[in-house]
């Protein structure tokens, strides 16, 4: 699949580690210059001298994506350096997991301000330059199957990330006339350096043994669905989709 992705801007959130970070390598293989943003500057600091060595740029950012103030700098910053943002991936997520009667406030606000208003404002931010360089650009919201499906103990998380669903389908309607296509990935269980000791566990092999094919994704199981909402060309009719990488389990 041709992608054009070489040459243009990207900016990955929460990119430190995990997903943000593989999404961050895959950009970076596709020939974009790319800044990665994070609240931990010396693992972006690390990453990037690591991505330097293949030729491409990269562009640490320090971010607290829950700080509007903090979100409008980062993106002014990654202009001055790289130019407008092409392609946003809006990675940056936690969750808090713990029964509804439970949760507290710090958490609930916690979870929603990192999940849901720090995106929503970071997309903003794009959008806006995109649309004073009048850019044909790719936003790609990374929800959660959690965003689709009730999930024990996942409360906050799965009501951020459903709200981000909805934000996705509103960007695609009112930023599709600038040009400007917004789509959403939901993420089934892949393993990440949090997950693996879990997995390990037997806990963690019951768990797996009840997904749909008895098996954990990997983050590389979305590089195909991630190239094509950030290409130019082949996804130029694609807006407003929100689309499960899950291994079928919305469908069981």
């Amino acid at each position: 699949m041709t992608t054009d992705i070489a040459g243009r801007v990207a900016l990955v959130t929460g990119a430190s580690s995990g997903l943000g970070e593989r999404f961050a390598r895959m950009l970076a293989a596709e020939g974009a210059h790319v800044a990665i943003a994070a609240r931990r500057l010396d693992r972006l600091e690390a990453l990037a001298a690591e991505l330097r060595e293949t030729g491409v740029t990269i562009l640490p950012v320090a971010l607290d994506i829950t700080s509007v103030a903090a979100i409008r700098a980062a993106a002014a910053l990654i202009e001055r350096h790289l130019g407008p943002v092409e392609i946003l991936v809006n990675n940056a997520g936690i969750s808090r997991q713990a029964r509804l009667e439970t949760v507290g406030e710090d958490d609930y606000d916690a979870v929603l301000d990192t999940n849901l208003k720090g995106p929503f404002f970071m997309a903003q931010a794009v959008a806006q330059q995109m649309i004073a360089h009048k850019i044909e650009g790719r936003i790609v919201n990374i929800a959660s199957i959690a965003g689709e499906r009730a999930i024990a103990q996942l409360s906050t998380y799965g009501m951020s990330k459903a709200g981000m669903i909805q934000m996705t389908r509103q960007m695609a309607r009112e930023w599709g006339r600038h040009n400007i296509n917004t789509n959403a990935i939901c993420p089934g269980y892949i393993t990440t350096e949090i997950s693996a000791d879990y997995l390990k566990t037997e806990a963690g092999a019951r768990w797996v043994a009840q997904l749909p094919r008895k098996r954990m994704g990997e983050a590389a199981d979305l590089d195909g669905v991630l190239k094509l909402l950030c290409s130019g060309t082949a996804a130029r009719f694609i807006n407003g989709a929100i689309i499960a990488a899950d291994d079928g389990f919305l469908a069981t």
